[in-house]
């Protein structure tokens, strides 16, 4: 099974961008797929998550700045962040399947 995380950057405060998650070698749809953020000295937190209903749920700190989808097949989902802030700074990771399985991460660095 493969995670691979895209999209990280580098973007001035205010800025945008979107993150993608893909998901290969499973024999099933995956049924849970989260972002998580892992600031610069600090625990990993949750960002985001989209369950199998489409119904999509976002942690307090991004919440009306983020909108995340699934693709049809249910192995990519996709985080697009805007209004970024230098605390959005961090390696967000991919989790698959309720920790089962774990991107490598993407960097995304806000400067002010």
């Amino acid at each position: 099974v493969q995670v691979a995380e895209s999209g990280g950057g580098s973007v001035q405060s205010g800025g945008s961008l979107i993150l993608s998650c893909t998901v290969s070698g499973l024999p099933t749809c995956p049924f849970s797929m989260v972002w998580y953020l892992q600031a610069p000295g600090k625990e990993r937190e949750y960002v985001a998550t989209v369950n199998s209903g489409n119904t999509p749920s976002y942690g307090a700190s991004v919440r009306g700045r983020c909108t995340i989808s699934r693709n049809r097949a249910r192995n990519i989902v996709d985080l697009q962040m805007n209004n970024l802030h230098p605390v959005d700074t961090g390696v967000y990771f991919c989790n698959v399947n309720d920790g089962a399985y774990w991107g490598e991460g993407s960097q995304v660095t806000v400067s002010s």
